[in-house]
């Protein structure tokens, strides 16, 4: 039997660093990707990949010349690791019947787990909103608890 785990992916996980990254820089000023890459230890070419993401979404935007490179489109405490995650990631449903668009599951009506599955995805929702780039990026060092993502 092969277990399936719910894991966030290596790109979510860079980019909420990236995103976390830019959000502690004072004045917003735009941060090369060399910059980001040495200092966050992300290899450069993946933060190209993960930014090219992040900026069609419209959470970042990118300047060019010598004075260019990448910045938040908005105030830190305006995003949430949810939608980050999301851009990320893509759907962050934990069982592909709840994927947004998905196939109707045929057994939906009569599916006694359904429900578990709507509320661990309800919960793990809620958690993630109600954590900001902001609090990530200035808040205190340590773990959050469920409560400080609702």
């Amino acid at each position: 039997m092969v277990a399936l785990m719910m894991r966030i992916s290596t790109a979510g996980r860079y980019a909420l660093r990236l995103m976390a990254f830019l959000a502690s820089q004072p004045g917003g000023k735009p941060v090369a990707l060399r910059t980001v890459s040495e200092r966050q230890h992300i290899p450069l070419k993946y933060l190209e990949s993960i930014v090219s993401v992040l900026v069609r979404e419209g959470l970042m935007t990118s300047s060019r010349g010598k004075m260019g490179g990448y910045c938040l489109s908005r105030s830190p405490q305006n995003y949430t690791v949810y939608e980050i995650l999301r851009a990320a990631e893509g759907d962050m449903a934990p069982v592909s019947c709840l994927v947004k668009d998905a196939t109707p599951c045929p057994m939906e009506s009569e599916c006694t787990t359904l429900p578990v599955w709507k509320g661990l995805d309800r919960v793990m929702r809620e958690y993630l909103e109600g954590i900001t780039l902001d609090r990530i990026a200035h808040g205190p060092q340590g773990q959050f608890s469920f409560r400080d993502g609702i």
